[in-house]
């Protein structure tokens, strides 16, 4: 018996046509679309290492000792179609929502507080550079951070993220505590005037009334931190660019205290690492972590600092998920645990991990 083979109709050899003209034409569009739609998400992948040698200056001069401390970062960006599909096979990429990434605020406002992060980093940097080599500072009381206006606030529609208040009715004050005290002291519903500084150094005046907080006292209306200001000999500068974020301050803090004491902590290696650095001079935890030690091997570091939380648990420790994304990648490069800034320079001075 023969096996036979039907021939297509007329009809149906039309419809494969007409198929295939459909697929030429949509899928070229389905493309653009993934590559340009965007969609509610945002993408982190490995950012760049970047040398702090090149940001801080100590009396105007930059550090032209061999080797390099190193700052890294993420990337962060709207996410499209395509990008989404890249994260799903993308070990080093994560994906966020708009909530997760940066709650209640807008992108303008998530900028300004990350630029607050930095400016704040700094300074404690500084701060804790100078303490530790035991050099005369001087904290310098500027006013109050804005991090938050409620909804219920006279200034919603005046204050942003990240200005400073420094003075209320025409008064300054030497802390926020003293601030606090003088503004609880008023009468709901009265007037108020502030005044207040801008990143960018702009200076502004804005009437309102003052209000009642969650609090049942009386307020302003916004969530607040001290801006303060470190005055040393020599003076110290940094020019981080358009970096944002708390996480480069471990690593500025050694730049700086290698300078100023003159210690040659690098002693020629390349040096990459993150953490918060605190006001008790503990390395805090940070975002990211996987992504930063991806862009620090990639660009050939030999050590990593990174925060040693304590926990067994890598979604609470650095320590561990840097350990784990260095040996998927292969890595040469060492992952040192750093819990203090003395615990970095311990280690950077004499190869010795701190228990």
């Amino acid at each position: 018996m023969k096996n036979e083979k039907s021939t297509p109709s007329l009809n149906s050899k039309k419809r494969s046509k007409l198929l295939k003209r459909i697929l030429m034409i949509g899928l070229p569009i389905l493309a653009v679309i993934a590559l340009i739609v965007p969609t509610n998400n945002y993408i982190e992948v490995p950012g760049t290492t970047e040398s702090v040698n090149q940001m801080v200056k100590v009396d105007g001069k930059k550090d032209q000792s061999k080797g390099n401390f190193y700052l890294t970062t993420v990337e962060i960006a709207q996410a499209n179609l395509a990008m989404m599909i890249y994260a799903h096979f993308n070990s080093f990429a994560t994906i966020y929502s708009a909530e997760d990434l940066m709650g209640n605020l807008s992108n303008s406002q998530y900028d300004l507080v990350n630029q607050f992060y930095m400016q704040t980093a700094q300074n404690t940097a500084i701060y804790q550079a100078f303490k530790q080599a035991k050099m005369p500072y001087e904290l310098k009381y500027d006013g109050v951070y804005v991090l938050d206006i409620s909804k219920n606030s006279t200034f919603n529609d005046k204050l942003q993220i990240a200005d400073t208040v420094t003075e209320v009715n025409g008064k300054s004050f030497k802390s926020s505590e003293e601030m606090m005290k003088f503004i609880q002291k008023q009468k709901v519903g009265d007037p108020v005037n502030i005044k207040v500084t801008r990143i960018d150094g702009g200076n502004h005046s804005f009437d309102g009334h003052f209000v009642k907080i969650s609090t049942g006292k009386t307020g302003i209306g916004i969530s607040l931190v001290d801006h303060t200001e470190v005055i040393t000999t020599p003076k110290v500068t940094i020019d981080a660019g358009q970096i944002g974020g708390p996480s480069a301050g471990m690593m500025f803090t050694l730049e700086i205290y290698s300078q100023i004491t003159g210690k040659n902590l690098r002693d020629g290696r390349e040096i990459a690492g993150t953490g918060t650095i605190n006001s008790d001079g503990s390395i805090g935890q940070i975002g990211g972590v996987d992504k930063k030690i991806a862009t620090a091997s990639k660009e050939g570091a030999n050590l990593f600092l990174v925060p040693d939380s304590g926990s067994k648990k890598a979604d609470d420790n650095n320590y561990l998920a840097a350990k784990a994304a260095a040996k998927k990648l292969n890595t040469k490069m060492k992952i040192i645990p750093v819990k203090t800034l003395q615990d970095a320079i311990t280690y950077l001075e004499t190869g010795k991990i701190n228990d």
